[in-house]
């Protein structure tokens, strides 16, 4: 078998670790006071999550680390694993290759491991062998590309891409008020996907309901020399912009140097992501860079904590219903000089 897995027995780090890889409301490791009944029963025993508890083996599967956002996702994974030592981890060498994760996936069912971390490079391609491991009784936690099934897995935690749009139309109307006819820019990743294609929305239903419309929109493809590419050609395109919402900080690395080579700086810019790059220029407030909407690199570290609470038999600490969720969508925040300090120790590098 040519698929490389890395058996990893993972041992505890300081719990500042795990809180930078966990950006779900209502964290897991909470301890919430013990509640009562009228009849003195116990709703919730108090009983911290994160207290050892039975060994479980969990594999993990992403793509290759071939953009800051995904190396991020993986990063922060293995961080949240390596602070519990009841979690042995079974890592897939990261791939784009979709015939080599089903692979993958279907070693560790063959291997009988205690749950599954996916997060699919394509997620119908990679629905049926998600199927296999439920089937078999593994439970599968479907991270940022949902399956074709809602069989598939266990549960599925999502960032929300409708929700950038809407946070980043909604900063820019506040930031444009009153300008009714503002010159609002757009420079999308891939324009056929389905998630550039809602983020798109929610930016212009957000925009309508000040009465703004993107102006101008460009097509880039979520990498350096895409997003100075269409940039360029966007800065030919408009002689006069008010504002620009660019989806993808990394690809803002290529958008900031086409704005630098034309020297344009009557607008400000709103990334999307959450790169620590773009966080620093918000900082330091000396750029068209005035915010970024985050889509979390904490996916598939919130998966691995999921992960473990199934396996063990455990819920999310702060609910009291006795499962957990099926689906959980993370909040999409605009970060802004305001509240960096807040956001900045979860960025990634691009």
């Amino acid at each position: 078998m040519s698929e490389r897995i890395t058996w990893r027995k993972l041992v505890a780090v300081p719990a500042a670790l795990a809180a930078g890889a966990l950006l779900l409301t209502g964290c897991i490791g909470n301890e919430p006071p013990e509640e009562e009944t009228d009849g003195g029963t116990s709703v919730n025993s108090g009983t911290s999550n994160d207290e050892t508890g039975d060994t479980v083996t969990i594999g993990f599967s992403a793509p290759a680390a071939d953009h800051g956002w995904m190396g991020a996702i993986t990063s922060a994974a293995l961080e949240t694993a390596e602070s519990y030592d009841d979690v042995e981890l079974l890592q897939a060498e990261a791939t784009n290759d979709v015939n080599a994760q089903i692979s993958h996936i279907e070693t560790f069912i063959n291997d009988g491991v205690d749950a599954i971390v996916l997060l699919p490079f394509d997620g119908d391609a990679l629905t049926e062998v998600a199927l296999d491991a439920m089937e078999a009784g593994i439970p599968v936690i479907n991270v940022d590309r949902e399956f074709s099934s809602p069989f598939a897995s266990r549960a599925t935690i999502l960032g929300d891409n409708y929700g950038m749009g809407v946070s980043a139309g909604t900063y820019i109307c506040e930031q444009l008020d009153g300008q009714s006819d503002a010159v609002v820019a757009e420079i999308q990743g891939i324009a056929n996907l389905p998630l550039t294609q809602d983020r798109s929305q929610g930016f212009a239903d957000a925009l309508d309901d000040c009465g703004l419309s993107v102006s101008t929109q460009v097509s880039a493809d979520f990498t350096i020399q895409g997003g100075e590419t269409a940039t360029s050609n966007l800065l030919q395109a408009e002689p006069e912009i008010d504002a620009i919402w660019n989806h993808d900080d990394d690809q803002g690395v290529g958008v900031l140097a086409a704005i630098d080579n034309a020297d344009r700086d009557e607008f400000f810019m709103v990334g999307g992501a959450g790169s620590l790059d773009v966080m620093e220029m918000i900082e330091a407030g000396d750029t068209v860079m005035h915010a970024t909407v985050v889509y979390p690199s904490t996916q598939a570290a919130d998966g691995v904590k999921l992960a473990r609470l199934v396996a063990q038999d455990k819920n999310l600490g702060d609910l009291v219903s006795a499962d957990v969720p099926r689906t959980i969508q993370l909040h999409a925040p605009v970060v802004t000089e305001d509240n960096v300090d807040q956001y900045i120790d979860l960025g990634f590098r691009s």
